[in-house]
């Protein structure tokens, strides 16, 4: 009877071991799941720019109009008969 007990117990212990401090433990399995969160999360911002980015492709592909608007904002390009007048802050 105290053979079995003690036998029990060791197979306890060593789950024990497997579940708190061996790897792939409870506390890195906590950790893995707060990193796969932030990493969903960054994936959801990063498609979010992709999607962003490939629809500022299409306006630049499909029309005039977009690719007019970049030249000004980011060139500072007028036409002929504007005045450019910049502001500073």
């Amino acid at each position: 009877m105290r053979a079995g007990l003690l036998a029990l117990l060791l197979v306890m212990l060593g789950l024990q071991h497997r579940l708190l401090v061996a790897p792939g433990n409870l506390f890195e399995l906590g950790e893995l799941q707060d990193r796969v969160v932030r990493e969903r999360d960054a994936v959801d911002q990063l498609a979010e720019r992709n999607a962003q980015l490939t629809a500022e492709v299409e306006d630049l592909r499909s029309g005039v109009t977009a690719v007019e608007d970049r030249a000004r904002s980011e060139l500072g390009m007028i036409k002929p008969g504007e005045t450019f007048i910049r502001v500073i802050e």
